[in-house]
């Protein structure tokens, strides 16, 4: 017997923290919000759809924010009240369906194959938790519905704000033929110009070039992304996503030198050793190999050096000392500021038995 053709629906709030900001603050109502703290060292959290028409963007600098829409309004973020009303929302997911993947406060990904309420489809199903949503939270939110999580992704991006869009399986193949390459999961800037080069632009090119030839110039992400030009996405939705990274970061009050980062990676590493304890009372058993560094400079250049030891780290002095030494791999000028510095492990792995890593988190991991 065949399994049912999967029916995945990706939920997406508009403009969510800026949104939650003018819903609750009436006066705020048809302006230029961007949720950031306003200053040299700050950058945009979200924007009002009245702010992103003047080309303001999530992660742009908040000076040039300023510079884009002058008379913007900046206000500070408010997480707490955020992740409130994220839970809210939540909520509302789980009376159609318990297979619920969050990718972050403001978006999930629905498998309603076998919904505990059935509407007759999904699309259905997509209209009554959109309605819902708004009728509860007073925010709106954009639906995509379609047979594999990578064309549900793209499809709630179509009739933003406020709108869904479904992909049946017929289409999958005249939907995608004319889809620009940037508009694939992982295709970045960069990417998007190396295919350009090769003169393909459109899923149709990539079919057209073929799996061999992409793989051969682009490896296994090539071979990918033959695969998504077909529609082709075999992932599930996962209700919980192991841990691919715990990290903390701070950005400076003023740009600081190599040489003088050792004292804020200690103490990023200690915020960052305390969550790896908290991983670990969730999934104890994994352990994390990967230590990473990663620095901003004052122009906003991002670079990461990373260490892969054969024995993890295995208290927080020890991530600290690795993390400090990272440094000797940035071959960047000595006169290199930078902004913004952060800690990070990753590269999670079963323990496999080993008796020291078992031994690791015995105890509640001293910050």
């Amino acid at each position: 017997m065949n399994a049912p053709q999967r029916k995945i629906i990706h939920v997406d709030m508009d403009a969510f923290y800026a949104s939650v900001e003018q819903r609750d603050n009436p006066a705020l109502r048809g302006l230029p919000v961007v949720v950031a703290w306003k200053g040299a060292r700050s950058v945009v959290c979200a924007a009002s759809y009245e702010a992103r028409a003047f080309g303001i963007r999530s992660a742009m600098p908040a000076l040039r924010a300023e510079k884009l829409c002058p008379h913007a309004i900046f206000v500070p973020p408010d997480f707490s009240r955020y992740k409130a009303v994220s839970k809210q929302v939540r909520g509302i997911f789980e009376r159609y369906t318990d297979r619920i993947e969050p990718l972050s406060l403001d978006e999930a990904y629905l498998d309603v194959t076998v919904p505990k309420r059935d509407l007759g489809s999904a699309t259905a199903i997509a209209s009554e938790i959109r309605a819902a949503i708004f009728a509860e939270t007073r925010l709106t939110a954009s639906a995509g519905i379609a047979p594999n999580k990578f064309l549900a992704k793209i499809a709630s991006d179509w009739n933003k704000p406020n709108g869904q869009f479904v992909v049946k399986p017929a289409m999958v193949d005249a939907f995608l033929a004319p889809l620009a390459v940037g508009k694939l999961p992982g295709v970045g800037k960069v990417m998007e110009a190396k295919l350009a080069e090769l003169g393909i632009a459109t899923c149709t090119d990539l079919r057209t070039t073929g799996a061999q030839a992409l793989e051969v110039r682009f490896g296994q992400w090539g071979r990918r992304l033959y695969e998504l030009s077909l529609g082709q996405d075999a992932r599930s939705v996962q209700s919980e996503r192991p841990t691919v990274q715990i990290s903390s970061e701070d950005t400076f009050a003023s740009d600081l030198l190599l040489g003088e980062l050792e004292s804020h990676i200690r103490r990023l590493a200690a915020s960052t050793w305390a969550g790896y304890g908290k991983e670990w009372q969730r999934h104890p058993g994994r352990i994390a190999r990967t230590v990473v560094l990663k620095l901003k400079t004052a122009d906003f250049r991002t670079l990461t050096r990373s260490l892969t030891a054969t024995t993890p780290p295995t208290s927080e002095q020890a991530l600290a000392d690795i993390a400090c030494a990272l440094r000797e791999r940035v071959t960047l000028p000595a006169s290199t500021r930078y902004r913004l510095v952060g800690v990070g492990l990753s590269g999670f792995a079963e323990a496999n038995g080993s008796p020291a890593q078992e031994e690791l988190f015995a105890t509640t991991p001293t910050p």
